[in-house]
C-alpha cells in the first residue's frame, strides 16, 4: 500500500508539474531574451550583470523591511476600503468620431490613456481586461471603472508601453487592437513580446532610456528613466522600464510611468524645459515599498521638478493593488497639490480633457462615492 501511494504522490506531483509548464507556455506569459536579441540589450549601459539598473540603487522595500516580513504585513493587514462600495462614475464618448485635431488627452482607467496631439491619436498601456493578473479572479477591475474596449479604439498612430507589469502591458488587449496599431514604442526587451506575438517587425521601436523615436514628421517620443522595475514572472528586470516624453509641434506631454522619486525627475525638467500636462503615477503606492512608487506628496514634487503646467494623476481607481483605501491617492494628491504651480486635473474616467482650454472644471468625484 506504500509503494502505491508513492506512485501514486509521483503521478499528481507530475501531473501538476506538467500543468504549470503547459500553462506557462501561454503566449502571454512572453519568453526570456535569449540569443542575438538578449546581446541587443546587454549592449545598454542601463543592463548590469544579466539585469537592468536603476540610475539609483532600488531595493524593492525600505532597508529596514525584509521580503518575507512585508509580505506578511501586507498579505495580513486588515484593509480599508481597498475597493469602492459603488460603481466608479465614467463617463463615454464615441472615439470614432473625434475631430484628431483637437488636442485632449482621456484617461482610461489606472494608467491607460487615450491622447490626440497634432492630429497623431496615441494610446498609452491599455488594459481593457477586466482584471490584472495572469489569472481572472486576482486584481479584478473595480465597478464601471472599465467603460472602453477595443472595439471602442479608432486607428493608433503610436502605441506605448512603459513596462512589462500585468496593469500596463495586457496580451487580449493588444492582440484585439493589432490591426489599429501603427507604430509601437516601448523600453528594450519590451519589443520581444510584440515580436513573439506576430506584429510586424517594422512597427516596433524599442529604444534605451533618451533615445528619441521619430513616429511621424510631427510627433517624436523620447524615451525617459523611471525608478522601478520588470518582469511578469519571478525573474525580474530582464527588460526595461521607462517614462514617455511626447513632443508634438505645439505642445510637450510627459508621461511618468510606473517609479518612486528621484533627481532624474528634475534633470528630465531641465533637459525638456518644462511640460504642457504631466500625466503622473498617482496611487498602488506604499511607505515600504516607495522606492519604486511614488507616494502622492512625492509626486506633487516631482511635478514641480518636471516644470509641469498641468497635472494628470493615475494609477488607481481601477484596481486594488495596495492597502490604502482607493480614494486616498485623490485626497492626498489634492492637498498637496494647493500651492503648487501648476493645475491638478480631475477627470472622471473616460472624460475628455482639453488641452487648450485652460478653465475646463473638474469635481471632486470621489467624494460622492463610499
Amino acid at each position: 500500500m506504500g509503494k502505491e501511494l508513492v506512485i501514486l504522490f509521483l503521478l499528481m506531483s507530475g501531473g501538476v508539474a506538467a500543468f504549470i509548464w503547459l500553462y506557462l507556455r501561454q503566449p502571454q506569459f512572453g519568453r526570456l531574451p535569449a540569443g542575438s536579441y538578449l546581446k541587443k540589450l546587454e549592449a545598454s549601459s542601463h543592463y548590469v550583470n544579466g539585469q537592468f539598473k536603476n540610475l539609483l540603487p532600488t531595493p524593492m522595500l525600505v532597508e529596514d523591511t525584509s521580503l518575507i516580513s512585508s509580505l506578511a504585513k501586507f498579505v495580513l493587514a486588515q484593509r480599508e476600503r481597498p475597493v469602492p462600495n459603488e460603481p466608479v462614475p465614467s463617463a463615454k464618448v464615441d472615439l470614432l468620431t473625434l475631430d484628431s485635431r483637437q488636442d485632449m488627452v482621456i484617461w482610461l482607467g489606472h494608467s491607460s490613456y487615450f491622447l490626440q496631439l497634432g492630429g497623431r491619436r496615441i494610446l498609452i498601456d491599455p488594459v481593457f481586461s477586466s482584471y490584472a493578473s495572469p489569472v481572472s479572479l486576482v486584481n479584478r477591475a473595480f465597478a464601471g471603472a472599465n467603460p472602453y474596449a477595443p472595439d471602442d479604439m479608432p486607428g493608433i498612430d503610436c502605441l506605448l508601453i512603459s513596462h512589462d507589469h500585468w496593469d500596463h502591458l495586457d496580451y487580449p488587449t493588444v492582440m484585439a487592437l493589432q490591426s489599429k496599431i501603427g507604430q509601437i514604442v516601448c523600453p528594450l526587451g519590451v519589443g520581444g513580446y510584440f515580436s513573439q506575438w506576430g506584429f510586424a517587425p517594422e512597427c516596433i521601436h524599442e529604444g534605451d532610456w533618451f533615445d528619441r523615436v521619430e513616429v511621424a514628421e510631427d510627433l517624436a517620443v523620447e524615451l525617459l528613466p523611471a525608478r522601478h522595475f520588470s518582469g511578469r514572472l519571478l525573474t525580474r528586470n530582464r527588460t526595461l522600464w521607462a517614462g514617455f516624453a511626447l513632443l508634438a509641434a505645439q505642445r510637450r506631454v510627459y508621461y511618468s510611468g510606473d517609479g518612486g522619486y528621484g533627481p532624474h525627475l528634475r534633470e528630465i525638467g531641465d533637459r525638456f524645459g518644462g511640460f504642457d500636462l504631466a500625466i503622473m503615477e498617482n496611487g498602488q503606492y506604499d511607505q515600504r515599498w516607495r522606492y519604486i512608487h511614488m507616494l502622492p506628496e512625492e509626486v506633487a514634487q516631482a511635478a514641480v521638478d518636471i516644470r509641469a503646467r498641468a497635472v494628470l494623476p493615475g494609477h488607481t481607481a481601477k484596481f486594488a493593488l495596495a492597502n490604502h483605501p482607493w480614494d486616498e491617492p485623490f485626497r492626498r494628491i489634492t492637498a498637496a497639490s494647493q500651492d503648487k504651480p501648476y493645475r491638478l486635473l480631475t477627470p472622471v474616467i473616460g472624460q475628455p480633457v482639453l488641452l487648450d482650454d485652460k478653465e475646463q472644471p473638474f469635481s471632486h468625484w470621489w467624494e460622492t462615492i463610499r
